[in-house]
């Protein structure tokens, strides 16, 4: 029983990592890319390795360690690679609305003033 609920939650896994390929062939900008392939890998990433956990019960310790190490790297290696390509100038595309680390819209200096 333990190996078929471990399957079924590595087949959830596959499926977010999945979706992350294809986020990052979908999406418009290198920005859109790095959120849509970090998001799902992650998760994807951590329903995997809980689906060894049940399966394998003897890894589990290992496994947990990875989750934490998975969790704490993916989404600061994402957001160090978004403010270098900010920093660097790559282009965003036109549908962005609100870029943060970029100037103030106009709109927000007028009401300064």
């Amino acid at each position: 029983m333990g190996a078929l609920i471990g399957s079924l939650i590595v087949l959830g896994g596959s499926v977010f990592l999945l979706s992350a390929g294809l986020g990052v062939l979908r999406m418009p900008d290198s920005y859109n890319r790095i959120q849509a392939g970090t998001k799902a890998s992650t998760l994807g990433t951590i329903l995997v390795l809980i689906g060894l956990a049940v399966m394998h019960p003897d890894w589990a310790l290992k496994l947990v360690m990875l989750i934490f190490f998975v969790m704490i790297t993916n989404p600061v290696s994402s957001h160090a690679l978004a403010r270098a390509a900010h920093t660097f100038g790559i282009a965003k595309t036109d549908l962005t609305v609100v870029d943060q680390l970029g100037e103030e819209p106009e709109s927000t200096q007028e009401a300064v003033k």
